[in-house]
């Protein structure tokens, strides 16, 4: 493995970014979405070994995005930029699929593809410096990385106008207030309590937890009596299955569950 994947214990540390302002990394996309289609099922993961997905950056800002020095400096700009977001599509689409829950603590500045990359995240923390920004319309672009897609399914359609028309720069208490992150803690602590968050999920049934990721990631889709029909065949499978035995074993036991 690369220093762009890293397994520790039950959590695979992946890294996208790099450089100056910790823009996105082409190889490390590629190399991190690679490893992620190997996980695009439970069984995979336990085949591995690993239960959560920790996003990490290389220290300082999260991730500043693409590199605009770049898109300026190429001849031909829109094949360019087309080929870029084309790789960083096939990272992001393997990053969201992927069976485990994904984890991230965002440091400083998210911007641009920076800001798609935490929205398509299922568990993020942030500092009390932490600051996200669309950036698109400030360089004459139009959102990559399922921004439209995913910021009005978190904050509402109305609300997403706002941020992406107005380039609004989002603080921790926005990002805790319209629901992108669920724990804001102090900048110091971040990378800590992120780690903390990855592992301790990845203790979790790895089963179940993936089942509750698919179920939710369908929720917005599909009609309620499919989704309900789908919730009764989840539950059944995980009552059926090896992790279902040893919670209920653990419950009647009054004993923490051992799921590995």
């Amino acid at each position: 493995m690369s220093d762009a994947v890293q397994q520790d214990g039950r959590v695979l540390r992946v890294r996208v970014a790099s450089g100056r302002a910790n823009a996105l990394d082409g190889e490390a996309m590629a190399e991190v979405a690679e490893t992620l289609r190997g996980l695009a099922t439970t069984e995979q993961a336990a085949e591995r070994g690993l239960g959560a997905v920790h996003l990490v950056h290389a220290g300082g800002n999260f991730c500043a995005g693409g590199d605009v020095r770049s898109f300026a400096a190429a001849e031909d700009r829109a094949s360019f930029v087309k080929d870029i977001a084309d790789v960083f599509h096939e990272f992001l689409e393997a990053y969201v699929t992927c069976a485990v829950p994904t984890v991230a603590g965002v440091q400083g500045w998210a911007a641009g593809a920076g800001m798609s990359i935490v929205l398509a995240t299922d568990v993020v923390l942030v500092g009390d410096g932490t600051k996200l920004r669309p950036a698109y319309p400030g360089i004459g672009f139009s959102p990559d990385g399922g921004m439209s897609w995913t910021l009005p399914r978190i904050v509402g359609l109305a609300r997403a106008r706002h941020i992406l028309l107005s380039d609004q720069v989002l603080g921790a208490e926005d990002l805790l207030s319209l629901g992108i992150a669920s724990v804001l803690v102090p900048d110091a602590e971040l990378a800590e309590e992120a780690a903390g968050t990855a592992h301790k999920i990845a203790q979790g049934p790895t089963a179940a937890l993936g089942r509750i990721k698919t179920l939710l990631a369908a929720s917005f889709d599909r009609p309620l009596r499919a989704h309900l029909d789908a919730e009764a065949a989840a539950i059944s499978a995980s009552a059926g299955g090896a992790e279902g035995a040893e919670g209920l074993a653990a419950f009647g036991e009054k004993r923490p569950p051992r799921f590995h």
